[in-house]
Order: C-alpha cells, then sequence, then structure tokens
C-alpha cells in the first residue's frame, strides 16, 4: 500500500506543476512534505483543462508558458522521490500528455520515477481497459473520481480497480474545481454509497480551503484533497511560496495534531 493515511483527515495536496516554474514547484512540494502532507498530486497543465475552475486554469497557462511537459513532470517526481520515501505520489493529468507519450512508455517511466499512483481525470473507467492493464504491469494504483451522480454499478467498477492498492477520489459535488465556503451535504452521502462496494481509503476532494472544512472531511474520510486552495496561495505570494504553502498546510493540520 504506497498511500499512509495514518492521520484522519490525511492530506492529498495538489500542486500545478510548473506554476510559476519547475524550482519553485519542487520547493513548494518538499515544504507542504515537511509541513505534513502524506500524498502530493503532481498536476501536468494543459491547455484544456475543461474540469478545473479558474485557478487552476490561470497555473496551467503560466505553466504552459514555461514549456511544462509531462515528461518535466516525471523529472520532478524522481527528484522529489529521492528526498521523500515515505510520501504518496500521484500524477494528476488529463488524458492526451499520455497518449501523446504513449500509455507503456509514461507507466514504465512514471514507475521508474517513483510515482504510486495516477489519476487520468478525463479517462472514464469504461474505456480504461488499456490503461489499467499497463498501469498493473507496472504496479501503478489507478486512481479514478466518483461523484455524487456516479451510479451504483459505476461505483462498484471503481471500487474494483481501487481494490488492494490506492483510494478513490470522491468529489465532494459536481462542477469544476475551485474553493467553496462549505462542504457539500453530497459528500458524506457519496461516501457512504462507496463504503457499500469497498474498505479501500476515500479522498475527499473539490472545495476544501479552510481548517474547518477538512476537520469535517475526517468524520467520514481518510483523507481529503485540497487543489485550488494551494494554487491560489502559490498565485498570491511571488517569492514566498513555499514558505506561505508550508504555512497553509500546516493550518489544515491542526486538528488532526
Amino acid at each position: 500500500m504506497p498511500f499512509h493515511f495514518e492521520k484522519k483527515p490525511s492530506l492529498v495536496a495538489y500542486v500545478t506543476c510548473g506554476d510559476p516554474d519547475l524550482a519553485t514547484t519542487r520547493e513548494v512540494i518538499l515544504a507542504a512534505i515537511d509541513a505534513g502532507a502524506s500524498v502530493i498530486e503532481l498536476g501536468v497543465p494543459f491547455s484544456d483543462p475543461l474540469a478545473d475552475g479558474p485557478v487552476i486554469q490561470r497555473a496551467s497557462e503560466r505553466a504552459l508558458k514555461q514549456g511544462t511537459s509531462l515528461e518535466q513532470v516525471l523529472r520532478l517526481a524522481a527528484e522529489i522521490r529521492e528526498h521523500s520515501q515515505s510520501v504518496g505520489l500521484v500524477v494528476f493529468s488529463y488524458l492526451n500528455p499520455i497518449l501523446r507519450m504513449g500509455l507503456a512508455k509514461f507507466c514504465h517511466v512514471a514507475r521508474a520515477a517513483g510515482i504510486d499512483g495516477i489519476l487520468i481525470i478525463d479517462l472514464p473507467i469504461e474505456e480504461s481497459a488499456e490503461y489499467l492493464r499497463e498501469a498493473r504491469k507496472n504496479d501503478l494504483a489507478t486512481i479514478f473520481l466518483a461523484a455524487p451522480t456516479s451510479t451504483d454499478a459505476r461505483l462498484k467498477q471503481i471500487a474494483e480497480v481501487a481494490k488492494g492498492h490506492g483510494f478513490i477520489y470522491a468529489v465532494s459535488r459536481t462542477g469544476v474545481t475551485g474553493e467553496r465556503q462549505t462542504i457539500s451535504a453530497d459528500a458524506q452521502s457519496l461516501v457512504k454509497r462507496i463504503r457499500r462496494y469497498s474498505k479501500v481509503p476515500v479522498a475527499v476532494g473539490f472545495g476544501i480551503s479552510t481548517p474547518a472544512q477538512f476537520a469535517a472531511v475526517g468524520k467520514f474520510a481518510e483523507a481529503a484533497v485540497v487543489g485550488s486552495a494551494i494554487v491560489h496561495v502559490i498565485e498570491q505570494n511571488p517569492g514566498r511560496e513555499a514558505a506561505t504553502v508550508a504555512e497553509f498546510v500546516g493550518q489544515l493540520l491542526i486538528p488532526c495534531s
């Protein structure tokens, strides 16, 4: 099991790699790990990020202007892995950059870089057979999004592929990523539905941005995913990105310590 969710909730921290540049991303990730993040989602910038709100869209634009590529993200992962053997590392990407590299090559290189799991945001589980084969050959956890609108049949499928490794990413509400004032009631009922089919850890994401929201997720799930709020901190603190992200992560985790 590559993912250790010892605190409840544990923090899954998302960053857009290359925003504002890869050297800063590296500093931010190491600071987040030191502050207590259990899993890092390495966001691969993409030109048409349909599932993302304006904060992550802007981060993707900035990263692409820097020329950030999937190959560079995997090299960064290898550097992070040298510094930390215990943190979980997940590549978070749209399908297109992975297809351009080639599924087989991508899975092989990702594993060699120390990646534990993959989340392809726009790949439906119904169309994932080839990806699942390549990922399993390389002992990579395959993480899928479960949404409040997911049918029971789809939740069962997601639970099947998550069995024995990885975690299930429960989307707290429909729509795009972004900070919200409250956690949707749909999140708790979705986690209950997932539990019917799986004992695999569940991470709840989309909209978590405050210590109170983070702590609330811990009452019904193993982990909380924080993305837009971290990317926003990076955007608002040029030159102090790593220090302010470490401070923000520390504030989130205080109720868990």
